[in-house]
């Protein structure tokens, strides 16, 4: 496909979205198309001369309005609306409040059904198979305890990368089910084969395992696993799989089909910038008697994946945003933006490594890193030494980090840039890091 037939099929979609929808979302894809209508071609080319193209990337970064206050490389938390998002989120905003509950019980069903129809296309699902939450922590928490595979004294497996919720509801099995937990570590400096041979001493050594968790991409270090090979071999066993995707479609070119597990927890307010408080969870349409209603869920039938979720009343705007937000991810291109967030990666990374004491826990391998890394100090692992790190780089340097918890080998700081991220911004973090680590004169 040539970049015009790329560029082609994109405004195609997004006149799809404006034609296909109830009005409030038919707005909303009219609203984004408008906006983008000023984004130059996308960029043609190898991955590293699409993530090189300084003019695209400034028109791109004309679509976020961000405080000049702070360079903020804490984007992991959620993900900054780009302008025509929350524009739009302001109109439905609005509209909601106005119409209130006569919206509510006239239309809003009809274009629920459509966000979820949205949704279920563009990450190459059918929307029987998507049921929309609250968010990743939400949709994995309802997967993870109504998974009703488990008898008494089969086990469950999570590593020490995964995410805190999702370990709390693993644990919690043990009540629930009569199941074992058991937790192990993912090997420190990680690489492709370390990684998949720890998850094959973790199955080997407990053969009872029945359910494995997941996460593709850590939110501690920012490593890609190589999820698809993972779940391969714990089907191969018997052993189902449930995946925390939350931080991974949207930063990385993927589809449902690539994960390749039957349960998979989505966000929407990360990666792919929806407002914040949306995502969904995926579960393959032969599999959904494997999940169990929530709470006993009678407004929709057993055999719909939707009595799956019940959350009461959802933030209508928030929904009806949804296909803006995925209407500029499409434009902007997901194979875009994974090489652009790597490249921004790899910028600061190749030059903090010169620094002494600094460790980078976030390896340099293809397809094992994302935008997101970590890094610690040697001999700094505790709570106190990493906060002490952020608050000097945030109050000295202007520059905004987080610390992580968790990591089997002491905690860290993660560096998580976005679109709206300049090369000047990880100039200054570089220069910042070569205070903190004593490489340069403070």
């Amino acid at each position: 496909m040539t970049p015009t037939d790329t560029t082609s099929t994109r405004r195609t979609i997004l006149r799809g979205l404006a034609a296909g929808a109830a009005l409030p979302v038919a707005g909303a894809a009219m609203a984004a198309e408008g906006a983008l209508a000023g984004l130059p071609k996308s960029p043609a080319g190898s991955a590293q001369e699409i993530a090189t193209d300084q003019a695209y990337w400034a028109a791109v970064r004309r679509l976020y309005a961000v405080t000049p206050d702070i360079v903020n490389l804490e984007n992991g938390y959620w993900g900054v609306m780009p302008e025509p998002v929350r524009r739009e989120f302001m109109r439905q905003t609005e509209m909601v409040n106005r119409e209130n509950s006569y919206y509510a019980r006239q239309r809003f069903g009809a274009d629920f059904e459509a966000v979820r129809v949205k949704v279920a296309e563009a990450v190459g699902a059918t929307p029987q198979e998507i049921a929309l939450t609250r968010g990743a922590t939400e949709a994995l928490q309802l997967l993870i305890g109504g998974y009703n595979r488990l008898k008494p004294g089969d086990a469950v497996l999570y590593a020490d990368l995964d995410y805190d919720s999702m370990q709390y509801a693993m644990n919690a099995l043990k009540t629930r089910r009569g199941v074992d937990v058991v937790k192990f570590n993912i090997p420190e400096p990680a690489t492709r084969q370390a990684v998949l041979d720890a998850y094959a001493s973790a199955l080997e050594a407990n053969p009872r395992t029945r359910l494995l968790l997941v996460t593709h991409v850590s939110h501690r270090t920012g490593l890609v696993m190589p999820v698809a090979e993972i779940v391969r071999m714990a089907k191969a066993r018997g052993i189902d799989t449930i995946i925390d995707a939350a931080h991974s479609w949207g930063q990385i070119d993927i589809k449902v089909g690539d994960i390749e597990s039957d349960f998979i927890g989505f966000n929407l307010h990360k990666w792919i910038g929806a407002p914040l408080g949306i995502g969904f969870l995926y579960v393959r349409k032969d599999r959904l008697d494997s999940i169990d209603r929530d709470m006993g869920d009678e407004d929709f039938a057993e055999s719909d994946i939707r009595s799956r979720v019940h959350t009461g009343t959802m933030n209508f705007a928030t929904v009806l945003t949804v296909p803006t937000a995925i209407a500029v991810h499409q434009e902007i291109g997901a194979a875009a933006k994974q090489a652009r967030l790597r490249h921004f990666r790899d910028s600061w990374v190749s030059r903090a490594r010169e620094f002494k004491r600094l460790e980078i826990l976030t390896p340099d391998e293809p397809g094992l890193y994302g935008a997101i890394t970590s890094f610690r100090l040697a001999g700094k692992t505790s709570k106190a030494d990493n906060e002490a790190i952020v608050a000097k780089l945030r109050d000295e340097h202007k520059v905004l980090t987080v610390r992580r918890a968790g990591v089997a080998n002491g905690q860290c700081v993660r560096v998580t840039p976005a679109l709206y991220t300049t090369e000047a911004d990880l100039d200054r973090l570089v220069e910042a890091l070569a205070v903190v680590t004593g490489s340069k004169p403070g």
